[in-house]
């Protein structure tokens, strides 16, 4: 975890993104709070700078997203009655954000935020590579399971009492048979 000296913890911010549209994103209200400007002001800047916030940068939610956001979320966050759909931006977007915004907390918050996303894909690589090793080991676990498995059937083979399958050699009386 990226240490830093800031009133607001990296866990706290990496708390407020979420994964939407398969990118991960922050909500416009959770990045206006963290750079210390109201919503509809960072909302302002975005309207006003269009050709900086492509649809690769930020979006609006759709209704169904928004809708499945806050029931995701009712018990631990309040949005309070928004007029209208948020925006969340993606990690590029939150950074042109600061450069609109221009306020020194929203620089130095922007830089916490790209912390909270590496830290983010980090954590996600780190899971991958864990993923990918369980199934590796899975894999060889079961070869070795055959393997086990063949080696116990050649050792109760050899327990087991050997029956006689030849005649024996020499001479047999008439009492012995």
């Amino acid at each position: 975890m990226p240490e830093s000296h800031s009133p607001v913890p990296v866990e706290s911010i990496t708390s407020r993104i979420f994964h939407i549209r398969n990118q991960k994103v922050m909500l416009d209200s959770d990045l206006a709070e963290l750079y210390g400007v109201k919503t509809e002001r960072l909302i302002q800047q975005v309207h006003r700078n269009p050709a900086r916030f492509p649809e690769k940068f930020a979006f609006r939610l759709t209704r169904e997203e928004f809708s499945n956001l806050t029931l995701q979320f009712a018990r631990s966050r309040s949005w309070g009655g928004r007029r209208t759909l948020p925006y969340v931006f993606t990690e590029h977007g939150a950074v042109m954000l600061s450069s609109v915004l221009r306020t020194d907390q929203a620089v130095r918050m922007s830089i916490l935020v790209v912390e909270a996303f590496v830290y983010l894909r980090e954590i996600l690589s780190t899971h991958r590579e864990l993923a990918r090793k369980i199934e590796e080991l899975e894999g060889k676990l079961g070869v070795h399971d055959e393997a086990i498995i063949g080696l116990f059937e050649a050792i109760r083979q050899l327990m087991e009492s050997p029956e006689e399958k030849r005649k024996p050699i020499g001479f047999i009386s008439d009492k012995e048979e």
